[in-house]
């Protein structure tokens, strides 16, 4: 039987308790990627959060690698793109959300296509978020399945080609499948795995392994989720907005949960690779800061819990990039293990390859291969520089001004953020005390590796200069078929 890999920025599937016998490197596993839309690192019941319940994130936590110091972007196109090309995103012309700079260059080879090219059949069921004009959508880019909503979230529009489905809400979505708009009938998160199981089902015995890519848009808001997971938030005193995102959180946990099963149900768990993860920082379900979430019925207030991190979504402090990244795969790694090594979304690409035997696009990959990390707590993993920027400029702006705006530097030990504070994580993981007067001779070389990377960078931000779209394809292309023929209920697989 083939084996499957599930990455999702939660890990779902099989536990083992004995050493790696084998190499992972060519074993070519079925993969399952779930990976959540501004979630976070703290909302996970093993990560010691005071109020959600999460038991199936928890099952997978504790059968999984946990990658613990894995870093990501402070917004969400940035990160998904560098998971795709396994580079900085923008060096991928990702340099915005929106106003055509969430477009992924089409010059990058991106890891649906390596998939195939390794004979793997591709499916995506949520969020793509990296270009809603035709060439850019991931039914042109290498995916055999896509059932997706448009722009970064559902229902979302504005004055460029970024635009989902006129007035779609998060409950009976209209959502675009293959290529044509189908209407359904429930919930956002409850349609995309169970669109996603229902294509497992049907490929799991075919000839070639499978990519399964879970993109929630929750807990993104508006923070809209089924009543019986919001209500016993409301009852606790939490406002609208905080039980919504807690009750969003808490229903993406049943679904991990459904989605285990059945790869249990039907023998996958042994021969699939589970990833969870999350697209940035929490927001929190607050307004920006950490200000109270609502209060306790005594009238205590109910502050954010974001793992004593600072900084939240698009912040390049830790709190902004840091996210969950659990690894399972039951009888082939060891579970229960945390890996420490500092390590980014730059490196899932690499690795999904080498587990498919797969061949990298060439130069293009800045990320690195976790297989031996994941075979080995103590492998050798050498020290590294990460670099954050949360981008967001104004269209038009000369870009050196923006340079060290919402900009960081990382090290194992060291974050350098904005060109004026310096932190030892090690040390201090709260970022409390800048030390920058103490260490000078870090700060310089930060200073001096950064400078290097931005040169580099800027003449891959090939965004900058496009206009603007004068059309909105997700509403165009709906109001045409809705002319046409009609957008057709969709007819839910069996499970």
């Amino acid at each position: 039987m083939r084996t499957v890999l599930c990455l999702s920025i939660v890990f779902l599937l099989g536990w083992q308790s004995s050493a790696t016998a084998a190499p992972l490197a060519g074993s070519r596993p079925n993969i399952v990627l779930v990976i959540t839309d501004d979630q976070g690192y703290g909302p996970v019941g093993r990560h010691g959060h005071p109020w959600i319940q999460t038991p199936h994130l928890d099952a997978m936590y504790d059968k999984s690698v946990r990658f613990d110091r894995f870093h990501v972007s402070p917004t969400c196109a940035p990160t998904r793109s560098a998971l795709m090309t396994g580079r900085h995103p923008m060096r991928n012309g990702v340099t915005h959300t929106i106003l055509e700079r969430e477009r992924m260059t089409l010059d990058a080879t991106i890891l649906p296509q390596v998939l195939k090219a390794a004979n793997y059949t591709t499916g995506i069921f949520g969020k793509w978020h990296l270009g809603d004009e035709e060439p850019y959508q991931p039914h042109s880019r290498g995916f055999d399945e896509a059932f997706i909503h448009g722009a970064g979230g559902i229902g979302q529009a504005y004055k460029c080609s970024c635009a989902d489905v006129p007035d779609n809400k998060y409950f009976d979505p209209v959502i675009r499948h293959n290529g044509k708009f189908v209407k359904t009938d429930g919930y956002c998160t409850d349609l995309f795995f169970h669109a996603a199981l229902g294509w497992i089902k049907a490929v799991k015995d075919g000839e070639s392994p499978f990519f399964a890519y879970i993109t929630t848009n929750a807990p993104h808001a508006p923070f809209h989720a089924p009543e019986k997971n919001a209500e016993r938030f409301a009852k606790l005193g939490f406002s609208d907005r905080a039980a919504g995102f807690y009750g969003m959180i808490e229903n993406i946990d049943e679904n991990v949960g459904v989605l285990c099963s059945k790869l249990e149900e039907w023998q996958l768990l042994d021969n699939t690779l589970i990833i969870f993860m999350s697209d940035n920082g929490m927001t929190g379900g607050t307004q920006r800061g950490d200000g109270p979430l609502g209060t306790q019925p005594d009238g205590t207030p109910m502050n954010t819990y974001n793992a004593g991190m600072r900084g939240l979504k698009g912040s390049a402090e830790e709190g902004g990039v840091r996210v969950p990244f659990f690894v399972r795969w039951d009888d082939h790694i060891t579970a229960g293990r945390d890996i420490e090594s500092l390590t980014a979304h730059i490196d899932i690409l690499p690795t999904l390859t080498a587990l498919a035997g797969g061949k990298l696009p060439e130069d293009q990959v800045e990320g690195r291969d976790l297989l031996p990390l994941i075979e080995a707590a103590n492998a050798d993993w050498p020290d590294r520089y990460l670099f954050t920027h949360r981008g967001r400029w104004p269209t038009g702006a000369d870009v050196d001004e923006f340079k060290h705006k919402g900009c960081a530097v990382r090290n194992t030990r060291f974050r350098f953020v904005q060109n004026e504070r310096l932190y030892d994580m090690l040390a201090d993981p709260g970022q409390t005390t800048n030390i920058i007067d103490q260490h000078p001779e870090v700060v310089a070389e930060m200073r001096s590796v950064y400078d290097k990377w931005w040169e580099a960078t800027k003449p891959m931000m090939v965004n900058e200069d496009v206009p603007m779209s004068k059309t909105r394809p997700f509403h165009v292309l709906f109001n045409k078929q809705l002319q046409e023929s009609g957008i057709p209920d969709w007819e839910a697989p069996a499970l």
